[in-house]
């Protein structure tokens, strides 16, 4: 990765910080301190409604559109993981562990569910 790409991705890192410091910020304020107020469940549901126009956009092929609904996924996955207690690192390990790893390979060591 290029110094140029390290800092734009940087730009997660800070949007991971602004949610948190507004996760006890007032509802009135802030997007995401509204957000987590009415709970995870919410914030999931935002976060499915746009990655569902983000695929609608991926299939019109308007690539501007999907840039936009690409940013929107991104903020709402970012404010799931605050919510959650995840930390970008947590995710970036995952990431890194897996690098290297066949897709099929990875898929496949996953445990099974049991229904």
């Amino acid at each position: 990765m290029t110094q140029d790409n390290t800092a734009r991705t940087a730009v997660l890192e800070r949007l991971f910080s602004t949610v948190t410091a507004r996760k006890g910020a007032s509802p009135s304020l802030s997007h995401s301190a509204r957000l987590m107020a009415r709970g995870r469940n919410k914030i999931a549901q935002k976060f499915g409604e746009e990655a569902v126009e983000c695929v609608i956009e991926a299939i019109n092929g308007d690539k501007d559109a999907l840039i936009s609904e690409s940013a929107d996924v991104l903020y709402h996955l970012i404010v799931m993981w605050v919510d959650a207690g995840i930390l970008p690192a947590d995710v970036w390990s995952e990431l890194e562990r897996r690098e290297g790893t066949s897709g099929i390979e990875e898929k496949a060591s996953r445990p099974k569910p049991s229904f």
